[in-house]
């Protein structure tokens, strides 16, 4: 199993547009077929000093193997993506995973 998590920063985070347009920028990689699991959630309402809630949306991908993960790279949905929401975001984390 390989888990990717991606951590998005909005550059205008205080803009509805913005924050919808990037949201429906990641509901759209839902679409790509390698994808095992796929997650799209913001910060939860917890509250302890090792919390991070400063990000704006967060991305959870589970796919089976790293293959699948590099498909999931160069996918024309992912490359669509990318093009047309990283003007959105001021930072992006990203941590990879595997069992």
């Amino acid at each position: 199993m390989f888990v990717h998590h991606v951590f998005f920063w909005l550059k205008n985070p205080d803009s509805s547009e913005d924050r919808n347009q990037l949201e429906e920028g990641l509901l759209e990689l839902e679409k790509i077929d390698v994808i095992r699991t796929f997650h799209v959630g913001v910060p939860a309402s917890t509250n302890r000093p090792v919390i991070e809630r400063g990000y704006a949306f967060s991305l959870l991908l589970i796919f089976d193997d790293l293959e699948d993960q590099e498909t999931y790279q160069t996918h024309p949905v992912h490359e669509r993506f990318v093009k047309e929401c990283s003007h959105l975001w001021a930072k992006v984390v990203v941590y990879d995973s595997v069992d």
